[in-house]
């Protein structure tokens, strides 16, 4: 719908009374109704309008009916508790004091029932980034995260390391060919049945998100993200009865691109309008999964989520292909999400894992390190101390700012010299010394994760700028 078809004379004579109103209804019309006809938009904007406090949990008109109802804002004010919540930290000699303060406030929420924080943990936006929190029937958009859905997945092949330094150059090639990181996606991005979803229809954000997503899929985001080969060492007695010994392996980092990043700010914003927090705990503020818009942020969170996963898919269907080898297995896991879980009394709660990964009893997944760190593939031990959860990475020893002014381009070469690790793109921001020693972490998390196999990086692809992205 174009702008000159909608004006404040028209809501006026709808009723609306002139005031900011009728300002955030045109933009809302704007924003996510241009491709309406002008005889539907008048019908909502009616409805609205009748009983405005049908809408105010909305994800779309919420804003307009808390501006026709302005005394509705008292009642979706909440305090935090005087007395946080008990929770674990795992190595809390390695933690900052921004991420512990940040975990204090989350504990004193009126919906959290249980928290832990990773050995990783550093200080994020609302919730740390290796914060877990438990909550009842509420979910904290933040507390998720901006990249939705973000993942490691490994792919093993029968081949070993002879082949690989022999053939170095064009295992190189390889990572250049097929992956695309940043802003770069591939000029003719395979199709995939996520991006088929009637989601995409049905809720009114995602609309405008389905050609966006599209194009990315298949490519990685900026910042932290890469795409290596490395030698994966294997233990006997893993879960795909593969001889133990040395194979070569593809290791990727990535999530949700833009889809994820939009569905995040949307409802984090819509999350800030209906349930108003102290200033220190505003970015904490949750949407409840029994009102429309929770559910709305759920079904569009699960999708991010698939989508990441089909980014991992087809970034290793290409690389096996070009390889010509047929996977001895593969392994996945995500951070970045909330899941539907039971504590042991039965309780179902909502657990966020913000840069934290599931380790229930049994379940698989990678801890990588740096560029020139050891990742570990790991088998959950289902630890309810720490929510079933483990670390999702080494965690940041330094902010972007600091590394940047503290490590020298010169530093970086002798450290991946060292390691026998060549780097393709990545800035100083993701220089191995501004991680944690994923060694020490591994250590604090022995009673979380059992060590499958020790993955060692041998050629990095990661984006060629400094663009920041949340881990």
């Amino acid at each position: 719908m174009k702008r000159k078809m909608l004006s404040g004379k028209d809501l006026v004579k709808l009723g609306y009374p002139e005031g900011r109103a009728i300002g955030t209804a045109i933009n809302t019309v704007l924003k996510y109704f241009r491709k309406s006809e002008k005889d539907e938009i008048f019908s909502m904007l009616k409805k609205v309008l009748a009983t405005p406090k049908d809408f105010i949990n909305d994800s779309v008109w919420s804003k307009v009916a808390l501006e026709l109802v302005p005394t509705e804002k008292k009642s979706l004010a909440h305090e935090l508790s005087k007395n946080r919540m008990d929770y674990r930290i795992f190595g809390a000699e390695h933690i900052e004091e921004g991420a512990r303060n940040q975990m204090e406030i989350a504990m004193k929420l009126p919906i959290t029932v249980a928290g832990s924080l990773m050995a990783d943990a550093h200080q994020g936006y609302g919730l740390p980034i290796g914060g877990v929190l438990a909550t009842r029937n509420a979910v904290i958009p933040y507390g998720v995260g901006v990249d939705i859905g973000c993942r490691m997945c490994l792919t093993a092949y029968p081949i070993d390391e002879k082949y690989l330094e022999r053939h170095r150059s064009n295992f190189k090639q390889v990572l250049i060919d097929n992956t695309f990181f940043g802003r770069e996606v591939s000029k003719r991005p395979k199709d995939h049945e996520v991006i088929n979803r009637s989601l995409f229809q049905e809720i009114a954000l995602l609309k405008n998100l389905q050609g966006r997503a599209a194009a990315q899929i298949g490519s990685s985001g900026s910042g932290n993200h890469f795409v290596e080969f490395g030698m994966l060492e294997l233990k006997d007695g893993n879960d795909w009865n593969v001889p133990a010994g040395n194979y070569l392996a593809v290791l990727s980092h990535s999530g949700s691109r833009g889809l994820g990043a939009e569905i995040a700010r949307h409802y984090t914003k819509l999350a800030k309008q209906i349930c108003l927090l102290p200033g220190e705990a505003s970015n904490l503020a949750w949407l409840d999964l029994n009102s429309e818009a929770g559910q709305e942020y759920w079904n569009a969170m699960n999708l991010a989520g698939d989508y990441a996963s089909a980014n991992h898919h087809q970034i290793h269907e290409r690389i096996a292909s070009a390889l010509g080898e047929k996977p001895l297995f593969q392994v996945e896991n995500h951070h970045n999400f909330a899941w539907k879980e039971k504590l042991s009394n039965g309780e179902e709660v909502i657990v966020h894992r913000k840069g934290a990964t599931p380790a229930g009893a049994g379940v698989l997944g990678i801890i990588p390190g740096s560029m020139t760190d050891p990742g570990f593939v790991v088998r959950g031990k289902g630890n309810e101390t720490s929510i079933n959860s483990a670390s999702h990475g080494a965690g940041r020893l330094m902010s972007r700012t600091a590394a940047k002014n503290s490590i020298t381009g010169k530093m970086v070469r002798q450290a991946l010299q060292k390691n026998g690790v060549d780097l393709l793109g990545g800035g100083l921001d993701e220089a191995p010394m501004a991680y944690k020693d994923i060694r020490k972490v591994m250590e604090h998390q022995d009673e979380l994760v059992e060590v499958l196999g020790v993955f060692s990086p041998k050629i990095v692809r990661m984006c060629g700028d400094d663009t920041p992205a949340e881990d």
